[in-house]
């Protein structure tokens, strides 16, 4: 199974390769699936195929928890510790207040489930956790910083600053629930591409992976997720489509959402709640006492409820443990899945009600193939309602990671720098949304309601409404429409039904400045956009106009006397007009009698009348647009809440740069105690010196351990370059009487090199072989002496450094090896170079072509041509062997003074 799973990574990647070419200067994006329980980021990057960024447990996905205690905040395991014992002080499960007014039922719900969070009203009306007396959080807050810690994980990951991303979220988020996540990013500094929804992430995931199973023969999928927090279906339909890009029609697979439905209370969460109530019954029938009124015992309860969720989904039973619940008690309770599957007996059904909805919303075909994401899906419970509507449940996708990775794609799709594979993606409405305005009738008012987006209609896509009745100022309302495809357990999640109220005003005006017998009043039209976030903005409303106009009407009372005047005076000229706008066809026959019939034909004919054209007039039409359901942040909000998440994170940066300060100081303490027991690192100093840094090790980890570790990162630092001083110049000896005999073993092999190369050198001069002076006897002498004062030297510096203590000051160092390899190999690079460039001198040419023919003749007469090929050859081998002496003398490459050297 092992085996299956990385083969099926390592295909993945390779499918992934071939689906886009990052771009050198493309910037990375990421993608963020933020769910009830668990944080995973995606992030795509130049030269990087798309994955799944690590958090600092080099794990695929984080708790999604955050906590404060004493001035710490914490995200992830470490807030889940915290969150344990003081459960008050750390935040969970805020997808389901994000966008919500404090009186909706999900906020209700959820103070019910935790009674130990103080939950007020804002001034905005919606919920706000009192941290203490001077902190509070609203959810769109606490998001952010969820938010932010994703953009950290990336960056730290891939060293490179993270501007960009793609947010998850239901499919079933409203406007309020879309524009309160798009804040959260901004408050966060991230740009959302866009907020694209779980089950169409999924489907791209799913996707991408079978693009040559998608044709033009359509095929379905029906993607069902069961998350922590709610549970979704989705029916996708795959197939190629023509669509025209720049002009040119291509042939590209798309993805189009065809049905959804969802049940927002029906979670694994849920299954964990009723499992811990199941515990806290037990525990009270062994007469443990009130574990309610104990918020620590009821966070270990939930802790042991979800950890016996999970493992009942392979076993039939097992022990829920948990030392010292309440009062210094154990508890300890067998619990099988039966038992489980008898609490949840009211679940199983709807389980099975969501699948066959979305399958009913979409016409799914009897071939729909069933694919599984979310982790709550695994339950055996789960699996066998499924089973039941007639499907067989598949997991060919990574259940965990569909939803970023689909999610990752996508922001590779829209971000510049990147050339993705094309997968067309349409998504559906969710919750249809209608234009309501009345309209004066026969004495009264009529209510008007007009549909803008149906049910299950494509986005993104603009669209117009018209009101062509209107002869003043009004005002229409944009409404959620008719929703007999949601359940009724579901409309009271909905919230206000009523999204925004728009008040136009100049409308009486505009159609008053533009009246008369030949214009036609086309109505007021008010144009909506819904953008791939899914959501809806007004864009404008304009006042629309047809007017007929002749050429005739065009012109000025000035330009009509002027014409009267010319025909009046100056027929000629008109009739030269006349022949200057036939000269091109005159050109094309060619022939003056041609011209000629042409004008007289011309003049005898009547003048035609001039067609009328069709002119559009525009007037833009003020508007004041004011949002119903809940009112988004002010700027003073938003800088507001913004400042305090900035403050949270220069605090963060302190506190890491104070630990890491910390860190490294304890770290070479400890290092150099040690190495000052050494005999290696003890000879390198005199007595003296490593009493004193002894001395000063010990001081410096006293006081770390009594009043240290509350001292500011400066004096870390302080300390740190005090040992430093003390022990560098130890351990630089070290690492000099350690790295020198490699150093010398060089020098000596690049003498021996040179030498060798000077010997062979000496074949090519002036005075040796006049056809292959490629040296002069200068430069060989140069090259020789070089090599004799190198030797020297360096027997001269070998013995009197071996005449020295190790803690003496050096005379033979590194660095002056270095010098003079550096100097010996210029030398040698010099001639080598040469000997490159260097090319034979061309024969010169006898005037008398008969006795050079005689002599070539000759040569081959008395057998000749052999010497001289033999001596070319010889010469071609010397020329071989120069060159691989000059290989053999590149400067071998010395220590790089890593180890306790570095520190200098």
């Amino acid at each position: 199974m092992a085996l299956k799973h990385k083969m099926y990574g390592v295909w993945s990647l390779m499918v992934l390769a071939a689906l886009w070419s990052p771009s050198a200067d493309g910037a990375a994006v990421i993608s963020i699936d933020l769910g009830s329980e668990w944080l995973k980021v995606g992030i795509v990057s130049p030269g990087v195929p798309m994955e799944i960024v690590l958090n600092k447990e080099s794990k695929r996905k984080t708790p999604a928890v955050v906590a404060f205690r004493d001035g710490v905040r914490t995200f992830g395991e470490d807030a889940v510790t915290v969150g344990v014992r003081f459960p008050k002080n750390s935040y969970k499960y805020l997808l389901d207040l994000l966008g919500k007014s404090y009186d909706h039922p999900l906020v209700q719900a959820y103070k019910e489930r935790f009674p130990y969070y103080e939950i007020v009203e804002s001034a905005r009306g919606t919920p706000e956790f009192v941290h203490d007396e001077n902190t509070r959080f609203t959810p769109e807050e606490l998001v952010a910083q969820f938010l932010a810690k994703a953009k950290d994980f990336a960056e730290i990951n891939h060293g490179q600053q993270i501007s960009e991303c793609v947010i998850t979220v239901p499919g079933y988020f409203n406007q309020a629930e879309r524009r309160a996540m798009k804040e959260a990013a901004g408050l966060a500094g991230l740009t959302v591409l866009q907020l694209i929804n779980d089950y169409t992430a999924i489907g791209i995931n799913y996707g991408i992976f079978r693009r040559k199973e998608i044709n033009e023969t359509p095929w379905q999928a029906l993607f069902f997720d069961m998350g922590a927090g709610s549970t979704k279906a989705a029916l996708v339909e795959y197939k190629n489509v023509k669509v025209k890009d720049r002009g040119y029609v291509e042939t590209v697979p798309q993805l189009q959402v065809l049905g959804v439905a969802y049940d927002r209370t029906l979670g694994g969460f849920e299954i964990t709640l009723r499992l811990r109530e199941h515990l806290i019954k037990a525990w009270e029938a062994q007469g443990g006492g009130d574990v309610r009124a104990s918020p620590r015992a009821m966070e270990k309860l939930l802790r042991e409820a979800e950890r016996l969720k999970i493992v009942l989904s392979a076993n039939t039973e097992h022990y829920a443990q948990i030392e010292s619940l309440l009062d210094d008690k154990d508890f300890k309770h067998l619990v099988s899945r039966a038992e489980l599957d008898e609490l949840c007996a009211d679940l199983w059904p709807r389980v099975s009600s969501v699948l066959a909805r979305a399958a009913a919303a979409g016409g799914a075909a009897s071939s729909a193939r069933l694919v599984l994401a979310g982790g709550a899906a695994r339950v055996p419970a789960v699996l066998a309602a499924l089973k039941d509507q007639g499907y067989e449940p598949s997991r060919s996708i990574n259940a965990d990671e569909a939803v970023a990775m689909g999610a990752v794609y996508r922001a590779a799709s829209l971000a510049t720098g990147y050339k993705v594979a094309p997968l067309n993606v349409k998504d559906a409405v969710l919750l249809p949304v209608q234009v309501v305005f009345t309209r004066h009738v026969d004495g009264t008012d009529k209510l008007i309601k007009r549909t803008l987006f149906s049910p299950m209609n494509p986005y993104p896509q603009k669209k117009v409404i018209t009101f062509n009745k209107h002869t003043d100022d009004f005002s229409f309302n944009v409404n959620y429409a008719e929703l007999d495809h949601i359940p009724p357990s579901e409309l009271p999640y909905l919230g206000s039904l009523n999204l925004t109220q728009v008040v136009l005003s100049g409308v009486g005006a505009a159609l008053h400045k533009h009246t008369g017998d030949n214009v036609e009043h086309k109505g007021i039209k008010a144009h909506f956009n819904m953008d791939d976030s899914g959501i809806l903005s007004l864009v404008n409303v304009e006042f629309v106009a047809e007017k007929t106009v002749t050429e005739e009407d065009k012109d000025s009372t000035l330009s009509k006397l002027g014409s009267t005047i010319s025909k009046l005076f100056g027929s000629d000229d008109a009739e030269k007009t006349e022949e200057t706008e036939k000269a091109p066809e005159a050109e094309k026959n060619d022939t003056a009698n041609a011209n000629e019939a042409g004008d007289k034909q011309n003049a005898t004919e009547p003048e035609a009348k001039p067609k009328p054209k069709i002119v559009v007039l525009k007037e833009p039409i003020k508007t004041d647009e004011q949002v119903l359901v809940l009112q988004p942040l002010t700027q003073e909000q938003f800088k507001a809440s913004k400042a305090k998440i900035s403050e949270l994170d220069a605090i963060d940066r302190k506190r890491a740069e104070r630990e890491s300060a910390l860190n490294s100081l304890e770290a070479f303490v400890v290092d150099a105690q040690m190495k000052m027991d050494m005999e290696e690192f003890a000879e390198c100093g005199t007595p003296e010196q490593i009493e004193e840094v002894k001395k000063l090790c010990a001081e410096t980890s006293e006081w770390l351990y009594d009043d240290g570790y509350e001292a500011p990162t400066e004096l870390y630092e302080e300390k740190l370059a005090l040992i430093k001083e003390k022990t560098n110049p130890i351990f630089y000896k070290h690492w000099e009487h350690r790295e020198r005999p490699d150093a010398i073993a060089a020098l000596r092999s690049m003498l021996n090199t040179s030498n060798e190369f000077l010997k062979s050198a000496k074949n090519f001069t002036q005075e040796v072989n006049p056809e292959k002076d490629m040296f002069t006897q200068v430069e060989i002498t140069v090259l020789e002496k070089k090599i004799e004062e190198t030797q020297a030297w360096l027997d001269k510096s070998i013995k009197e450094q071996n005449a020295l203590k190790k803690n003496e000051e050096i005379k033979l160092t590194i660095d002056s090896i270095r010098e003079k390899m550096g100097g010996l190999d210029r030398e040698v690079k010099y001639l080598v170079n040469k000997m490159k460039i260097w090319r034979p001198k061309k024969p010169t040419k006898k005037e008398n072509k008969t006795e050079e023919t005689i002599e070539v003749t000759d040569e081959i007469k008395e057998g000749k041509v052999e010497e001289s090929v033999e001596k070319a050859v010889v010469e071609e081998n010397q020329e071989e062997e120069i060159k691989e002496q000059v290989e053999a003398t590149e400067t071998p490459q010395l220590g790089d003074g890593k180890d306790e050297h570095s520190e200098l």
